[in-house]
């Protein structure tokens, strides 16, 4: 009788110990990547940029539409905003997401292919731009990149030697007003005052007298 209880548990045993391993397979399974699985901007409408970026004029962008290697290409946003591509004509660009004109070009190309799978990416960043003016080494535009500082484009513009560090200032367009902001380079650079060093948006302008 007590042989028959050991072959009894013994089995209980062996049967909840299969079950687990069966469920550790089936979890590393569906947690390990699969071919099969489309990539980021492999689906339709998909684009590999997931920032807030809005397309503007002069940008230029990469459009690749998978499979149809003669409708990918990489053209510059027109000063109207537009962009001209194969078999669409003008397609609006400016004003938008990457990944929303990615879906607008996908919508449009149904009418021409079979689930088409569009991918935007933006190659220069152009219409995102500030400009530095008075006593620096460079003066004119600089394109924009994320997060940039007045500390920032003042670096890349330099002084001259009759540049007053203390008596910059940002001019800036807001709700039709132009606003005046103080930058006191010398204290910035020293750590005082780092309100005044405030991310730049386009078409800021800093001036050095």
């Amino acid at each position: 009788m007590k042989n028959v209880w050991r072959i009894s548990i013994l089995l209980v045993t062996l049967t909840l110990a299969a079950g687990a391993l069966a469920q550790s397979s089936n979890a590393v399974a569906n947690n390990s990547p699969s071919a099969d699985k489309p990539t980021t901007g492999s689906t339709g409408g998909g684009t590999q940029s997931t920032s807030d970026y809005i397309i503007g004029a002069d940008d230029v962008l990469h459009i690749s539409v998978w499979k149809e290697p003669d409708l990918s290409e990489t053209l510059p946003v027109r000063p109207d905003g537009k962009i001209s591509m194969p078999l669409l004509g003008d397609v609006d660009a400016a004003g938008m997401s990457p990944t929303d004109l990615g879906k607008s070009i996908t919508e449009k190309l149904k009418k021409y292919i079979a689930d088409p799978r569009v991918t935007v990416v933006v190659n220069a960043m152009n219409s995102q731009r500030v400009f530095v003016t008075g006593e620096v080494n460079k003066p004119g535009a600089i394109n924009l990149l994320p997060h940039m500082t007045v500390l920032q484009a003042l670096a890349s513009a330099g002084f001259t030697q009759f540049a007053n560090l203390k008596a910059i200032y940002l001019l800036r367009n807001e709700n039709g007003r132009q606003q005046k902001l103080p930058f006191n380079y010398k204290e910035v650079v020293k750590g005082n005052h780092p309100e005044q060093n405030i991310p730049l948006k386009p078409g800021d302008t800093i001036v050095v007298p």
